[in-house]
């Protein structure tokens, strides 16, 4: 008979999170070897405004009213 008890599964929020900002770093490095400065910068205002409008949509959403 198999046990029935099941432990809860770990949280890998906190090691995703750092795994995405080591992968962010090492992307914007390159590109701005490649690329230079001003592309980097660029890059990081896009990302930043498409977060924030994420971010709004998400809010929106859990304001409207479900059916």
């Amino acid at each position: 008979m198999q046990d029935s008890t099941h432990r809860a599964a770990p949280d890998h929020t906190s090691p995703a999170l750092v795994l995405a900002l080591v992968n962010l770093l090492w992307s914007f490095l390159l590109i701005w070897v490649s690329f230079g400065l001003p592309a980097v910068l660029v890059l990081a205002v896009l990302l930043n405004y498409l977060i924030s409008r994420l971010g709004h949509c998400r809010m929106r959403q859990a304001r409207e009213p479900k059916n």
